[in-house]
């Protein structure tokens, strides 16, 4: 046996040579640029080696093959050219593993994500297990970046184009069933047979002395051309007519997508079109030149901070003092609606706990288990479940009309209707029929916690958890601490969130928490730039192609006008005239305009599905004459700075813990552009002092909404940064 460091390779008495990758120190194994010495050196002691007939590299980290590459060495290189060579190097390193004279099989057990399935591809065959934590996937371009090690040339030459395109351009994981039928990997078995399975492929190829490689001219599979799946994908892949098509559809639904704000995805197309159309060899030249070009972009870098702020939390307690986690193992929610269900589904699913639902009528619950039910029947469609495990999660999901079932429940969640009195009458309730012990939560998105905590007997075991609808796809869960709220209560239901598969950030309680209260400004400078005279669609338009995932008006008709303009008295109450809505958000509620609701809002939803024209009364009623053109530049510039500067307001009133809070809540919560880094990210790059200016022209302009808050003029002043 030898040992590298990382690497040890050790030679059975059948033959057959495996090379173990552990990384010391860690629990997850990451590709580093120190590495390229250690497999080097080892590939020469294999090539000289006349006794190895075949290769197997797995893993020594247990659920884990290969994370993919060290994201901090990434994010450390300092030029282009410096991150253009550490791609050569690692397309040097696989495609030596790929010319070896001997068969190389990986098996695979656990994430084998990135660089990690770039090594994988550049074996001969590849085996995984069946487990639920064994992925695959090349999820580069959620760090702005691309598959640097041969990935984008290996993949479209093993699964196809259409496949490879979807999967690099999303960065999607496919589970091992799913990467099977992709042709990703050649056979799925279960964890105790993995290197069995290994075995036997390393051994038949080496017996027949011929293997196929992932660098080979893709071939024309004939047998596949009779399904209409196969022949469409042989009549657009086969020629370059249709791949040309094929390209270009891409490209098209791309750019309607990130509107031209990532380049990444951009650049993935082109290195898969060129080695397609000029070769194996020309593909990694371009492949090498375009990573090393993204690595250092603006995009990536605010990507890579976003990726360090998200692991850095993972950690976070959400607390300062050391104190025993409680596990919450039965969680009662009380509301069969949207919120509640999804609340629901994701601690059944996710974090695998058992849940009551209560309602106050049957149909009430058996619309939550029916929301439950219909999620997990489409995770079977897509093979992630078969049915036993469907049923598992879904025996999971309780309910009842009354308090059966709550006694020893360790936290109930309320999503309720957002009225105080109902909340009191809750907080009665479930102190009444649940232990001494159990937690409550609140899911409200307005009503300060301290106020729903003083019907409590308990105070110190109150707690908001504020989810974002639609639950199962919204990351960020923002908790709620009031003074009262204790330690133990904190961290619990920080690791419980994280247990939904939830991004957590801790705040304190105030009106709008953090999330709202940034997002309320935003909002109401929307209205204003409406009445005056802006077309909403038009402001809509500027601030989807700025990066946000939909426009102000959209936003307001998705989440309800009934329901931002209950939101609003509290925050103008709060906080006074900067906050005050523009006076047509209240006649849009008079006029019973809800939005997509009711069919009634700034667009119209009674036309064909997908389409969304413009409600046009909505300027008669507001007696507004939609002809200011303003600038898209100007529209997205006072719309963003009333969030940025609200952000700002948050930390100095100790609102947000740190600036990095505030930037993953912006961006988790709000969907504030990720490209940016979040309001904080987006000062530091910009400039206090440039904001300030800016915001001080606003409000001689427009008035006192735009008075830049004090900390940003001392940073601006002291020319600080918040990072």
């Amino acid at each position: 046996m030898s040992n590298t460091g990382a690497f040890q390779f050790e030679l059975k008495d059948n033959g057959i040579g495996y090379i173990k990758m552990d990384v010391p120190g860690e629990a997850q194994n990451t590709l580093k640029a120190e590495f390229v010495g250690e497999i080097s050196a080892l590939l020469d002691e294999i090539e000289a080696n006349k006794d190895v007939k075949g290769l197997i590299i797995f893993s020594g980290k247990d659920d884990s093959f290969v994370a993919g590459a060290d994201i901090t060495m990434l994010s450390n290189t300092q030029t282009a050219q410096e991150a253009a060579d550490l791609s050569k190097a690692g397309q040097d390193i696989f495609n030596r593993l790929e010319d070896l004279k001997t068969p190389v099989v990986a098996a695979i057990n656990g994430a084998c994500l990135g660089g990690g399935l770039e090594l994988a591809m550049a074996c001969h065959q590849r085996v995984c297990t069946d487990s639920s934590k064994t992925k695959l996937g090349l999820p580069e371009v959620q760090l702005g970046v691309l598959p640097g090690s041969g990935g984008t040339q290996r993949m479209p030459r093993l699964v196809g184009l259409a496949t490879s395109l979807d999967l690099m351009l999303t960065g999607k994981q496919l589970n091992a069933r799913r990467a099977k039928k992709a042709g990703l990997v050649h056979e799925v078995v279960p964890v105790s047979n993995l290197m069995l399975a290994a075995e036997k492929r390393v051994l038949k190829m080496a017996k027949a002395g011929r293997w196929a490689k992932s660098s080979d001219k893709p071939t024309v599979e004939w047998g596949k051309a009779f399904s209409s799946s196969g022949a469409q994908k042989m009549a657009l892949e086969s020629n370059s007519f249709g791949r040309k098509v094929l390209f270009d559809q891409a490209r098209k639904k791309l750019l309607a997508k990130t509107h031209g704000n990532y380049p990444a995805p951009e650049r993935i197309i082109e290195c898969i079109e060129m080695g397609i159309e000029h070769g194996f060899k020309k593909g990694l030249e371009v492949e090498a030149r375009y990573f090393g070009d993204l690595a250092v972009s603006a995009e990536a870098q605010q990507l890579m901070n976003i990726f360090f702020a998200v692991t850095d939390m993972k950690k976070d307690t959400g607390v300062d003092s050391d104190v025993e986690i409680r596990e919450f193992n039965r969680v009662g929610v009380l509301g069969g609606g949207l919120m509640g269900a999804g609340i629901a589904y994701v601690t059944a699913d996710n974090a695998g706990k058992q849940v009551r639902v209560k309602d106050i009528s049957e149909e009430g619950v058996n619309s939550a288990l029916g929301y439950s039910w219909k999620l997990i029947k489409k995770k079977m469609k897509r093979k992630q479940y078969d049915a036993i495990q469907a049923m598992k999660v879904q025996s999971r999901v309780t309910g009842s009309t009354d308090y059966t079932g709550f006694k020893n429940a360790d936290v109930v969640i309320e999503a309720v209707f957002e009225d105080l009195d109902l909340k009191h009458k809750m907080v009665k309730e479930v102190e009444e029929n649940c232990s001494e012990k159990t937690i409550f939560a609140t899911n409200t998105s307005s009503i300060p916690i301290h106020k729903i905590a003083e019907a409590s007997s308990r105070p110190e075991q109150v707690i908001g958890l504020h989810y974002f609808s639609p639950v199962e796809k919204m990351p960020l869960l923002e908790i709620i601490k009031t003074d009262k709220t204790s330690d133990e209560v904190i961290a619990s239901s920080v690791e419980f969130g994280k247990k939904q598969g939830k991004t957590v950030i801790v705040v304190n309680d105030g009106a709008g928490f953090y999330v709202n209260r940034i997002l309320a400004p935003y909002m109401n400078e929307a209205g204003q730039l409406v009445a005056a005279g802006v077309p909403f669609d038009r402001i809509d338009k500027a601030l989807v192609d700025a990066g946000f995932p939909v426009g102000p008006m959209t936003l307001l008709d998705e989440v309800g006008i009934d329901v931002a303009t209950k939101v609003s008295p509290i925050l103008e109450e709060a906080f006074g005239s900067r906050m005050q809505p523009p006076a047509m958000f209240s006649r849009l509620k008079d006029d019973d305009r809800k939005g997509r609701k009711n069919g009634r809002g700034f667009y119209r939803y009674d036309g064909k599905k997908g389409e969304k024209p413009v409600d046009e009364s909505i300027y008669k009623l507001l007696d507004i004459t939609p002809n200011n053109m303003m600038s898209e530049h100007e529209i997205v510039d006072r719309c963003l700075l009333m969030m940025v500067n609200e952000a700002v307001r948050c930390l100095e009133d100790d609102i947000i813990r740190s600036p990095r809070d505030g930037d993953i809540g912006s961006i988790f919560g709000i969907g504030f552009p990720p490209f940016l880094g979040g309001p904080f990210r987006y000062i530091d790059k910009r400039g206090a002092k440039e904001i300030v200016e800016q915001l001080r022209l606003y409000a001689e302009k427009h008035g006192d909404r735009f008075e830049p808050a004090p900390l940003l003029v001392e940073y601006a002043e002291q020319e600080k940064t918040f990072y």
